[in-house]
Parts: C-alpha cells; structure tokens; sequence
C-alpha cells in the first residue's frame, strides 16, 4: 500500500513537472473573439496594400497580439515621445525645472557635419511657435507644442537641450530596444544618409506601458505625460474606431508614405495598442485603416 502511494505521488510530480514545461497556448488561441478580430484585421490590410505593425496588450496583460511587431518603421514623430520621457526624468532629478525659459530659435545642427540648417514652417503641424523666434516658452509649453500638435520645432529644440544621448539612453534604460532614436527633425543631410528615427510597435508598446503604469519616470510624472497625450489633437486615426466618448492618451506621427498611431486606451477594460502603417499615399485612407483595426480590436478586448 505504502509503496503504490509512492508510485501515485511520483507520477503526480511528473505530470506536474511535463505541464509546467508545456508552453502555454497564445493569446489567440484563448480567445474567440480575439481571432474573429485578427481575421477581419488581416483582411482589411491586404486589401489596404500597406504594410502594417500591430502591438496590443491589455493593462490586465491577459490578452495581446503583436502583428509584425519587431518590423523597424521610420518613427515620423512617434520619436517625440521619448523626447517627453526624458524631459520629465531630467525634471524629476532636479537636472532641469519644467517651468526653466529656453531661447526659440529656428537654427539647429546636421548630425552628419554639424552643418546649419533650419526647418521648414510649410512642413511642420504647427505654425505658431515660429511666430516666437527670439521670444522664450517654458520647456513645459515646447513639450506641450511638441505632443498635443505634435510642433517639429519644440521637438529640435528640446532635443538640443536634452541631449540625444541622454534620450536613448533613457529609451534603452525602458527595454524599448526597438525605439531607436538619432536625430531631430528635417536633418536631411543625414535623411540622404539613411540616418533615421526608426521605431517597432512593440518599442512604443513598451513606452506607453510604462507611462500607464507610473513606471516611466515616477508614478506623478507618468500621470503628467498619460494627461498630456490625452490632449491630442490628431485624432483622426485609433480613436476615430473607438466608441464616442472613449478617452484616449496617443502620439500619432505622419510623413509621406508613413502613418502611425500609439495610444492607451482608457476603454471598460484599458490597453495599449500600436498601429504602424507603411506604404499608403493618402492619409486619409491609412487614418481609416487605422480607426477600422482599432474598432476590431475594440470589440476583441472588451
């Protein structure tokens, strides 16, 4: 008796061990609702032409999906959000106050030669901070211009004071190993080069995964940057296919060809969701695109 407990209990170690070892079935596979959405997702981009990466993860980490996650895009001005992180980690070691002036000027340095060259106002989303040249704005406003309208100027000019090394050391310190960023905006002497800010989904994932969770800098400096994404004014594009209503914090970023949207999702149950597109013309066409996976994948999590 004593020695066919034995056996019993030794074959129950074993059965635990072996399913311990046995990977567990994806996300997809779990969930219905899910692979309906991926089905319908993937219909819609090959029918679209564009190439496309997708990263979602709910805040509950029980679903997730990642579509050409790992696939580098030209980051556009998705890279601005980086720039934000470390402006707020500066701030939180006392290496800078947000509240501290800084000259605007229009006249920056080619990461190639060190060559001036200026940016272009036609090009920019945003106008007014031109009309500033010689005047000063708190590093706080130029963070504001640079993620609620998403101003290429407030963006070279608090890159310049932040220092790019410092801003990929801290993306790296974050494990967004995907997120690479150079330079500023309109170098193009280094664009000639191929010297561009390249991003994966799954790097912008990660960024605003750690700002959800208070873990990008501190838990008060998080909450500052989640209030200021949600202050975005490009919305065109994720939170065009969510329910009226739905508060949204993003970074979106547009050049020609490119169209990206990162957003947390502050839905019934929260995610974060990144959409990448690669190839469409139009904006228009790659908005719609964005906001119809998003509505998919609305539905999927919910």
């Amino acid at each position: 008796m004593r020695r066919s407990l034995l056996a019993l209990g030794m074959a129950l170690l074993l059965a635990a061990s072996v399913c311990a070892q046995e990977p567990k079935a994806p996300a997809q596979a779990e969930d219905a609702k899910l692979a309906t959405a991926m089905r319908a997702v993937e219909e819609r981009i090959a029918a679209s032409g564009a190439e496309v990466g997708i990263a979602l993860r709910t805040l509950d980490g029980q679903t997730e999906w990642y579509r050409h996650a790992d696939e580098a895009f030209h980051a556009a001005s998705t890279m601005k959000l980086p720039v934000m992180i470390e402006l707020y980690r500066q701030a939180a070691i006392g290496k800078l106050r947000l509240d501290e002036p800084l000259l605007v000027r229009n006249e920056f340095h080619s990461i190639v030669d060190g060559s001036v060259y200026a940016l272009d106002v036609g090009v920019d989303s945003e106008g007014e901070l031109y009309k500033a040249l010689g005047q000063t704005r708190t590093l706080d406003q130029l963070c504001e211009a640079m993620i609620t309208v998403s101003s290429n100027l407030a963006a070279n000019l608090l890159i310049e004071r932040l220092g790019i090394e410092n801003i990929r050391a801290t993306t790296q310190a974050l494990h967004a190993d995907g997120m690479h960023v150079l330079r500023g905006v309109e170098d193009g002497k280094a664009y000639d080069k191929g010297l561009n800010n390249t991003t994966t989904a799954r790097g912008l994932l990660i960024l605003l995964k750690a700002i959800v969770q208070g873990k990008a800098v501190d838990e008060a400096s998080s909450r500052k940057m989640a209030e200021m994404l949600k202050r975005q004014k490009w919305n065109e594009a994720i939170p065009a296919g969510l329910p009226p209503g739905t508060v949204v914090a993003h970074k979106t970023g547009e050049i020609t060809g490119i169209h990206h949207d990162a957003a947390i999702v502050y839905a019934p149950r929260p995610f974060v969701l990144v959409i990448l597109v690669r190839g469409l013309a139009d904006s228009k066409q790659s908005a719609a695109l964005m906001a119809n996976i998003a509505r998919e994948l609305y539905v999927a999590t919910q």
